[in-house]
């Protein structure tokens, strides 16, 4: 017997089917994983040390993985719109060579990081001007460029340290930016936080609402869905790419005035091997090595994770090598597992 479906009865049966459907794709999807992540990392680390929850620890371990995070930032535009910047690290050394010549002729801080910030803008430019006017793979262009950058730091600095700095800029990198406050109800108070910390937090607001609030957000996920698309539908692809390359660089400089506020010297081997933490925070936080997909909530949980768990290792006396094993390892994992999965998907569909 079939029984009449008066006007919008199918829409609500419709919304039922859908309703499940919904919670679970809501409850699979990456940025719910990483927060079940985030929340397992701090319950297996206190349970494993007592000092993990201390707050001047956790205050301390941010310090630790800001100054990455904030490249993190602008490496998950870049793989957003199907490029790459790997020279990320050598900006950084650049840079912090840059403001360590400019302290000892006696730079204010202002003044240093602005240093930071010009070195590192000149030098995405250079990558993005490479890459977008003579049409070449971003990876390739970069690749030269962090060797390029990399030496160009080693044959100035040599073997020696840059260790001249005015106390007011080691300040703002070794001191607390918001002290602990008191507030005198019990397990209320405000940590302290590093002023690393802090810029990465603004930062990472900021870069949210651009890229999933504003037009210029839906741009650069046309672009990394398809870029020939894209480019015939009126989007300035190579400008924004260019952009986007100036923008990856300034970060670096930046993090680089930071690491060296905090650090208080300089080397030639400075942020060697950040690259591959970069990359890693980045397709941890479920950006697409393909493009087109991926949110900054995502990358900021991803590095919440990242961070944590590296420094609960560290602080189990677990070597850094191990640590190296295990950021290389999760690299290989959450690229090549959602491949995996699409290929058994594909496969169960084609029996």
């Amino acid at each position: 017997m079939n029984v009449p479906v008066q006007p919008g009865q199918q829409d609500r049966y419709t919304v039922l089917d859908t309703a499940p459907r919904r919670l679970r794709d809501f409850l699979l999807s990456w940025d719910v994983i990483l927060v079940i992540l985030f929340v397992l990392t701090i319950v297996v680390n206190s349970l494993v040390s007592p000092y993990f929850l201390d707050v001047y620890n956790l205050a301390d371990a941010t310090s630790n993985f800001s100054e990455k995070a904030i490249i993190a930032l602008g490496m998950a535009l870049l793989i957003l719109v199907r490029d790459i910047d790997l020279s990320v690290a050598a900006i950084v050394a650049l840079a912090s060579m840059g403001i360590g010549y400019a302290a000892e002729a006696g730079w204010s801080p202002t003044m240093l990081f602005a240093v930071g910030l010009g070195i590192g803008l000149l030098c995405g430019v250079f990558n993005g001007a490479l890459v977008t006017r003579f049409r070449l793979p971003s990876i390739v262009v970069t690749i030269g460029t962090m060797s390029l950058f990399r030496g160009l730091t080693q044959v100035i600095l040599g073997d020696q340290a840059l260790r001249s700095y005015p106390q007011g800029f080691l300040d703002l990198g070794q001191s607390y930016f918001i002290p602990m406050t008191e507030t005198g109800i019990p397990w209320l108070f405000i940590p302290p936080v590093p002023l690393s910390f802090l810029v990465f937090l603004v930062l990472a607001l900021i870069f949210g609402i651009v890229l999933h609030r504003t037009a210029v957000g839906r741009q650069l996920f046309a672009i990394g869905s398809n870029p020939v698309a894209a480019r015939f539908s009126g989007v300035p692809v190579n400008r924004l790419r260019f952009l986007l390359f100036g923008l990856s660089g300034m970060l670096s400089g930046l993090a680089g005035a930071l690491l060296t506020a905090r650090l208080g010297s300089m080397r030639s081997n400075i942020a060697v091997g950040w690259e591959l933490d970069i990359v890693t925070m980045v397709i941890l936080g479920g950006v697409s090595i393909a493009g087109g997909v991926g949110s900054i909530l995502g990358v900021f949980l991803a590095v919440l994770v990242l961070g944590l768990v590296t420094f609960g290792m560290a602080l189990n006396n677990i070597p850094g090598q191990v640590i190296s094993v295990y950021i290389g390892a999760l690299l290989i994992a959450v690229i090549s597992i959602p491949r995996i999965f699409e290929r058994l998907r594909a496969w169960r569909a084609g029996r």
